[in-house]
Order: C-alpha cells, then structure tokens, then sequence
C-alpha cells in the first residue's frame, strides 16, 4: 500500500506573476506535503502526496493562506495515482496544456522592497527597478504566457549569479520572481536634455530632479508609459507646462510623497479617501482641495477638487523623496492619445513640450495610463481603468455562443474581448479621433486576442456610423453586431447588480446615437438587458453646428433660447438662420448639454478646451454655495406624442439669467432642478411598471453632486438605488456594456 494518498489540483484567476508557486513550495515544505508544482497556460497545477489530514489542510490553507495580491480560484481537484515523490519541486512551465489565461495588472512597490530600497547596506539601495515576487510590473512587461522571464520584456537582462541565486533559492522573496533584477544585471536610467546625455542611475536621477527645481518639465518613463512632471507649487512651470502641451484647463494630476504629510495639508482626506489612495491599484483620487493647499493655482483652475496619486513605482518613490515635494504627473502624451511608452517616440513627441528627459532601457510592452476613481455617494467610483486595474478580468452570469470583441465608444475609448462565461476590459485607449488612437486599439484588440488565447468571431460595435475604429471593422472581414449606445451604459449596470430583476435606469450623458436617430444622452429606461424600453427623457432641443457643441456650450446655450422662442444674442445671427433652416441642427435630449447650456448662461464656460470642461466647473461653482436651499424651477413633465415622459427644462431660463441671484446660487438650483426631474420621472415609472429599482449611469453621473442629490431624492421617495462600482459610468464601460446587451439578444426566445 502506498505511504499516503494523491491529489491533482489545478487554481486559476490571478495565480501568474504574483508569487504563487514560491508561496506553494513553502507552503508544501511546512505541511510536509511532497509533489510539485508548475505554471500552465494562466492556471497552476499542483501534484501532491501526504496523509488524509494533511492533504485537506493543503487545499484550505491554498486559498486561506494565499498571498495578498493572488486571487486562486479551485478548478479542478481530484485524487491521484501515488507516485512516492521524496520532495516537493517547482516544475517548469507546460505551454502545451488548454489555455486558462489570468494577466495580472502591474503591482505597487512593496514595504520590503521599500525598505531595501532605502537601506544604504542593501545591495539594491536606490536602484529604481527593485521587485519581488509582490510587486513589480506584470501587465506591461508581459509578451506571452506562461509568465516565465523569457516571456517577459526582462528577456534581454540576464541574472547576474546574485540575482540567479535569488531566484533560485526557495527561501527568498524573489524565489521565481520573473522581473527580478539588481543594478549589476537589470535595467537603467539615462538623462537627456538638448544639452548632454547623462546615463547612471544617481546621476540620472539628481539631473532629474536639478531640472525640477529649476522650473522645468521632464518627461519620466514609469511603469507603463510616460509623464510629463513639474513642480506642482511653482506657478510658472505648472502654466508653462499648460501653455506647451497644451492644456489651457484641463486638471493635472499631482503626484504626492509617500508620508502623505504633504497630501494632508493640500487636500481634504478621510479615512476611505486614504484607503483608495493606499490601495494596490494605487489610482488618482479627485480629492477636495484645502483652503491653504500648497499647490499651483494652475493645476486645476476654476475647479474644487484635484487627482492626486501616491508613488507606486521605486523609481517615483526615489524621484519623489529626492525632490522633496509634490509633482504634477499628467500623460506623457499628445492630447486626447494613449500615453508614449518608446523612448524615441517619446522624445521625439514631447520634444516641444518637455524641456528633459528621464528615460530607462525596460521596454514597455504595451501602454497603462494611471487609473481615476472620484468618491461618489460614499463609495470610490472607477472614472478610467488603468495601470494596477486593468485588464479587468469579469465573469460572465451566461456564456456566450461565439468569441466577441466589443469596440465600445469614440470618446473614452475602451474594448472588451469576451468568451465563453469571462471578459476582459482593456486600459484606457484614448479618444478616437487621432491616429495613433486607432493604431492603439488595433495593437490593444490583437494583443488581447493573442495574450489569452482567444480568437474573435464577431465584433461589437456602437450603432453610430461616424465612430473612427469602422474603417478597422471592415478590414478585419468579421461580421459584426450593432447595439445601441445608451442600452450598453443601462446593461453594463445591470450587471454589477443582477439582483434586480426590473430596472428604471436613467442614462445621461453628452450624445450616443438613438433610436430615433436623434442624439439621445437625458433617457430614462425600464426592463432589463435586451428588452429596454425608453419611457422618459428630457425635451429635445436642436444643437447648432451639431458636434461643435461639445466643445462649445455656447452653442447649447444658444440652442436652450432659441427653442424656447428667446434672444441669443451672443450667437451669429448667420447661424440663427441655420438653426431655422435645420441646417446641421441634429435633435438632442442630452443632459450633458444641458449642463453646457448652463454653464454659458451662468457665464463659467462659453467655450471648453476639453470635454465636460462647462459641466466640471458649473459643478464646483454649485458646491461653492455651501448649505444654502434656494428655490428651484418645478420642471413640467409630460408625454409626447409617442408617449415618452418628457421634462420641459425652460423654465431654468430665467432663473440661470437671473443676475439678482448669485452665479453659485444659480448653479446650485440647476443640480438640484435636474436632480428633481429625475425623481420626478421615477416616480411616474414606478407607477406605470411597478418597479422599485433606479440606476443611474452615463459620463453625467460622474458629476457627484448631481448623483449624490439624486440618489437622495430617490432614497426619500423609497427606491432602491444603484450605481457602477467596478465598471466606468461613463464611456469606458460601453464596449463591456455591448457584450451583456449582445448575450440577452442573443438568449433564445420562448
């Protein structure tokens, strides 16, 4: 009779790049378990020999034990043949098993790591590229799965015998940790301005960080991809950097150190703000600003709040430390493009805006912009996916019949590969309107297909037939599905809570294509995935110039005056005569102009040099009334000639052209009007269908005053309300959206 029995285990999810094995080994030798254990394609598979007893608490201990950024999902656990291994080993890699692919996103810098970082005994000490098996970069390094270092772009840094004894030795924190490198094998910085080329990693970095103090800008290669940094206190630098990018308004992310000392005194931070701050993903957070902030006046002009961010590579740790204050860390990009990840591009793009220089020889094997998240009805809220988040990996309540790639929207772009019961929601991509945005989303939908193993079989695409990535489409020679722009917002919602059987979901935003041709973005939906239904939404207006608006509210505000048989006088008479006409003067319901109109009438935004500029600030300037009640329009509802309730919004004219009335004032009765017409809304489709859940999705409900005063409104009248909290409300979370809209189309029918 064997001296034991067998066990083959097999755990998928985040079980590659995050130390697992090693944890395994260790964990193998405490127990006395002996067998093996070996990456396959995304999944681990483990061989293990002991007693009953022991067998069990290995399996618990698995799971329960686990490192913190591994997520292990059992998939397979089954008896074995008994082999008599005397050991426990780690395996190489099997390719040729069926792929189970889980690509873990980049890694903050771990305290241990940290703490030799700074040890001036440690061999490490200030070297900017230090990693475990806990951290480190993944996503943007990886080439191919299993993640072996020959997978990864470390390939061309051979181990140095340190290194190689490290990696070796089960015993040590970079036991098969694939990035692993020292300063004696791994990559380096170099400095460049127009005047020298300084390599080595000290003085790399005190040129850097000479050129900060000095007021300038340097562009600074990190984990996945560029930024461009200055000094986020000087007036100068940040209003030099707007003037060169540019970026006339646009909010900068700032960068603070690590002891959060400095954060403290620019920001207002509770205890969740400080947890999402801290947390693995290590996101920009819009924070409110403190009355004595020690920032720029430029970093977010005309605005209450600012992204903030913690050091999440060693080489910002070190860069930030040395500084000695807080940097503004934007995109390393061309406006409205992916962020720059090759060195030459990178210098040779940014060489009119940046002044320096801080390169590394890491290859970035694809681009991760930071995530944003904003604190909304007290909960963190994703506003873009990115580094530390992205892929997000999302399991699927049915399966699909055949792979899909879902495209998602223009703005905000976004995609989604899906198969079988999972999906994948790429980084942020951009907007598509330039370029090299489609040539990244190209290079984003083949490097998913080819990371997990998964080939497409059909695209999902926005039914808006002027979105850029069509031309793609068409190339690519697969049949293709369409769904509409606001059904994908409601459905994506309706994922995160599929305990709601029948929804009212209100999808606001700047414009999608509806289904009566006309621009919707104020609709207000009943029933569920595949089966919406609009039953409310806003008064039409016609846009003058049609697109032109979104980044000129005074045209909303032109639009609002002219519908209502009023005076614009700030707008062409030439174009009055157009709008008469109907020349490309496109019908829209859209919120989102809405509160464009708004903020020109109020006089904070008649022209935006970025989208949602007028929303933003009309925003801070409401939050700026502080307690006061004033009184709001009662805004008519009634149905049209199709039976859709409609909210007459004229009668906020007079009351946002009001100059008796404080421009804060105004704004803050505007939020709370719009926040009545949906309640308002609500309440007649509850009593028409009977449901009791509300969700709100859609780029307006980023606005948090807005979804918070709604939210309140909704919960005072008995609805249970939901929101997204994993998926972008705006944009980003269409392409995901269009899969759950395409799997209930799909659904036979009896």
């Amino acid at each position: 009779m064997p001296d034991g029995q067998a066990r083959r285990i097999r755990l998928s999810g985040h079980v590659q790049g995050v130390g697992y094995r090693p944890f395994v080994y260790r964990l193998a030798r405490e127990l006395g378990v002996r067998g093996w254990v070996r990456n396959v394609v995304g999944a681990v598979e483990i061989h293990a020999e002991a007693d009953a007893a022991t067998l069990a608490e290995f399996t618990r201990a698995l799971v329960e034990r686990a490192p913190a950024i591994a997520r292990p999902q059992p998939v397979a656990d089954r008896a074995a043949d008994f082999a008599g291994h005397a050991a426990f080993a780690i395996l190489a890699s099997a390719a040729d098993s069926e792929p189970d692919i889980h690509v873990p996103p980049d890694y903050f810098t771990c305290d241990d790591c940290l703490r030799e970082l700074r040890d001036p005994a440690d061999r490490r000490h200030g070297y900017p590229f230090i990693n475990c098996t806990q951290c480190g970069p993944r996503y943007t390094l990886i080439t191919a799965l299993p993640y072996d270092r020959p997978n990864t772009s470390m390939a061309g840094f051979p181990l140095c015998p340190d290194c190689r004894a490290e990696y070796e030795d089960p015993a040590s924190r970079r036991f098969h940790a694939e990035p692993v490198a020292c300063p004696v094998c791994g990559p380096h910085l170099s400095y460049v301005d127009a005047e020298r080329r300084i390599e080595g990693d000290d003085d790399a970095l005190a040129a850097t960080v000479a050129a900060l103090r000095a007021g300038r800008i340097v562009a600074v290669k990190g984990v996945g991809g560029y930024h461009l940094m200055c000094d986020a206190a000087s007036d100068a630098a940040v209003a030099e950097l707007r003037r060169r990018k540019p970026r006339p308004a646009k909010p900068l992310a700032v960068m603070f150190p690590a002891d959060q000392a400095l954060l403290r005194a620019s920001v207002r931070l509770d205890p969740e703000a400080a947890a999402l701050l801290a947390s693995p993903a290590r996101p920009i957070v819009l924070l409110e600003l403190a009355d004595a902030a020690r920032l720029s006046r430029h970093v977010a002009p005309g605005l209450a709040e600012v992204g903030c961010l913690l050091p999440y590579s060693p080489l910002h740790h070190l860069l930030l430390e040395r500084f000695g204050g807080a940097l503004v860390a934007t995109s390393g990009n061309i406006s409205g493009e992916p962020v720059l990840t090759d060195n030459a591009e990178a210098q040779a793009r940014l060489a009119p805006i940046a002044d320096a220089f801080l390169h590394h020889d890491r290859p970035i094997v694809r681009p991760a912009d930071d995530p944003v998240f904003r604190p909304i009805a007290g909960r963190p809220r994703p506003l873009r996916l990115g580094r530390g988040v992205a892929p997000l990996e999302l399991e699927l309540a049915e399966p699909l019949a055949q792979p899909v790639l879902a495209l998602g929207s223009h703005m905000k772009n976004a995609i989604c590969l899906a198969w079988g019961r999972r999906a994948v929601l790429s980084p942020h991509i951009g907007e598509l309107t330039a370029p090299r945005s489609l040539e990244t989303l190209a290079k984003v939908a083949e490097d998913l297909q080819r990371l997990y193993r998964v080939q497409a079989e059909r695209i999902l695409l926005d039914r808006h037939p002027g979105y850029g990535y069509r031309h793609w489409v068409r190339g690519s020679g697969l049949p293709t599905s369409e769904i509409w722009h606001h059904r994908a917002h409601a459905s994506a919602l309706a994922w995160e809570h599929p305990e709601v059987a029948e929804w009212i979901v209100f999808a606001w935003d700047g414009v999608g294509l509806g289904e009566d041709a006309n621009l919707w973005g104020g609709e207000a939906f009943v029933g569920a995935p595949g089966r919406w239904q609009r039953r409310a939404g806003l008064r039409p207006f016609r846009l003058p110039g049609g697109d032109k608006a979104g980044r000129e509210p005074w045209r909303s505000a032109a639009a609002l005056l002219w519908e209502a048989g009023q005076a614009a006088e700030f707008a062409p008479e030439l174009l009055h005569q157009a709008w008469l006409r109907g020349l490309n003067s496109p019908a829209s319901s859209a919120a989102g102009r809405l509160f464009d109109a708004a903020a020109a009438l109020i006089g904070v935004c008649s022209q935006a040099s970025f989208e949602g500029e007028g929303p933003m600030k009309l925003e801070a300037l409401a939050a700026a009334a502080g307690a006061a009640l004033p009184a709001t329009p009662g805004l008519p509802l009634a149905r049209d000639a199709a039976g859709v309730w409609r909210t007459d919004w004229s009668p906020l004219l007079a009351m946002l052209a009001d100059v008796a009335l404080a421009p804060a004032t105004r704004a803050l009765a505007f939020h709370r009007a719009m926040a009545d017409a949906l309640v308002a809304q609500a309440i007649r489709l509850r009593e028409e269908t009977g449901a009791g859940d509300v969700g709100l999705t859609g780029g307006v409900f980023q606005n948090r005053l807005l979804t918070e005063l709604a939210v309140a409104g909704l919960a005072g009248t008995g609805f249970r309300v939901r929101l997204a909290e994993r998926i972008p409300v705006n944009d980003a979370g269409v392409s995901f959206g269009q899969v759950i809209e395409h799997i209930a189309l799909c659904r036979p029918t009896t």
